[in-house]
């Protein structure tokens, strides 16, 4: 008896627990709104109204030699002839500055002979030479620099500020070897003989103009200034030698700016 009561209590307890069953998990529902895509219609595109745009320019081969004078202006000109002065030494320079040096090693062997043996040489030069590359040469270039900031942009423009320059850095270095060297003339009425200012300032210019006009330009120009240092031999003021140094140093400061 007593173990038909412990079954039957068990297979009570059996009972209540399975029937009943886990709790149930209670889910959120959600309701589900399928978001709707809006589609924007698309415009059809309005042609393109060309009517206002410009028609190219044709090619013209000849803006090509037309040089840029962005570096060329008066509040550049200070900086300019910085870059120029320590331009003289680059190495580009070294070439014309050693065949300069050892031509006028050479010719100041023949120093006490040039003005018998070159007079007569360059009587179509005359006084008008010395002239040219001496006195008139600062007002003839100041007034083409003054024409040159007026003139359109272009081949005389940049010429004209290349000349003045040149004009500065040219008389700087030819003053400061004529005062370290200290050669006397050979007329005896000073010691600033070498190297020939004259002769360097026509021949930077030379170098100049050949740069900007080519060797149409640059032939005459060239002539003009050899004249120049021969006529300076002819009248007595200066030594071949001093003639073909200041010739080297004219080619290299018109080289550089």
């Amino acid at each position: 008896m007593r173990k038909l009561e412990v079954a039957a209590g068990a297979t009570l307890a059996l009972v209540l627990a399975f029937g009943a069953g886990p709790a149930r998990s209670q889910s959120l529902d959600v309701p589900f709104e399928p978001q709707t895509l809006e589609t924007q219609s698309l415009e059809t595109p309005q042609p393109l109204d060309l009517s206002s745009v410009a028609e190219p320019r044709p090619f013209d081969a000849s803006m090509l030699d037309v040089p840029r004078d962005d570096r060329r202006t008066m509040r550049a000109f200070p900086k300019n002839l910085g870059r120029n002065f320590v331009g003289v030494f680059s190495g580009q320079n070294l070439f014309p500055f050693a065949v300069g040096l050892g031509v006028t090693t050479l010719a100041s062997a023949f120093d006490g002979h040039s003005e018998t043996m070159l007079k007569g040489a360059c009587n179509a030069c005359g006084k008008t030479g010395a002239t040219m590359g001496g006195s008139a040469i600062v007002p003839m270039v100041g007034a083409l620099f003054v024409a040159g900031r007026f003139a359109p942009q272009g081949r005389f423009r940049s010429m004209s500020y290349d000349f003045a320059q040149a004009l500065v850095v040219n008389g700087a270095y030819t003053g400061l070897l004529k005062k370290t060297v200290s050669r006397t003339r050979p007329d005896g009425s000073d010691t600033l003989s070498f190297p020939s200012g004259h002769t360097s300032t026509a021949f930077s210019l030379a170098g100049i103009a050949t740069h900007h006009y080519g060797w149409k330009v640059g032939v005459p120009a060239y002539a003009l200034a050899s004249c120049i240092g021969l006529t300076r031999i002819e009248q007595d003021r200066h030594h071949l030698s001093d003639v073909l140094a200041g010739a080297t140093l004219g080619f290299i400061v018109g080289r550089t700016v």
